[in-house]
């Protein structure tokens, strides 16, 4: 529950939200260029959150990893072996020829989740002084065996070039 103003008039809303927010690229080790950050909530009342920092040389930095939150608010931790991000397909933006993903697959074989994630629009490109994606996405595939949907937030950087010293 909450208030917004639209046109100088109060407006009540009510609904659910989420915030990111950097801090610093600081803690980013010296070989890593970008990462991949994904909010998903799923139609089955559970959450996923992961992450993945790439490195220059296309490895992924070790403190990559996740969370796992079941529909009763339980989170459990998760490591950077218990999940694959695969990109399937990929988009280049016409405005900074920077080259992103477009389709995931995700993977959390522990917990017999296997997602597809791809954008509600391929151009959600943030044109900044360092462009990067993020935007709204679209989450199927299947959770303990059933089809499930969902949608999340994706945000994408070090695609145009290098995220390291950027904040």
């Amino acid at each position: 529950m909450g208030e917004v103003t639209l046109d100088g008039e109060p407006v009540s809303v009510s609904g659910e939200s989420g915030f990111d927010h950097e801090w610093s690229t600081s803690a980013l080790g010296p070989q890593a260029v970008g990462w991949d950050g994904f909010c998903m909530q799923l139609a089955d009342e559970r959450e996923l959150m992961l992450f993945q920092i790439r490195n220059a040389l296309g490895s992924l930095d070790p403190v990559s990893g996740g969370t796992l939150i079941e529909a009763d608010g339980r989170g459990r931790a998760l490591r950077r072996d218990q999940m694959e991000l695969k990109v399937e397909t990929w988009w280049r933006s016409p405005s900074t020829g920077a080259r992103y993903p477009a389709r995931w697959h995700v993977s959390i074989p522990e917990d017999s989740i296997e997602l597809t994630v791809e954008p509600l629009l391929a151009d959600q490109e943030m044109r900044v002084s360092f462009p990067y994606w993020e935007g709204a996405v679209r989450v199927s595939g299947s959770s303990r065996g059933a089809p499930i949907q969902g949608q999340g937030y994706l945000e994408m950087t070090g695609y145009e070039k290098s995220m390291q010293g950027v904040f």
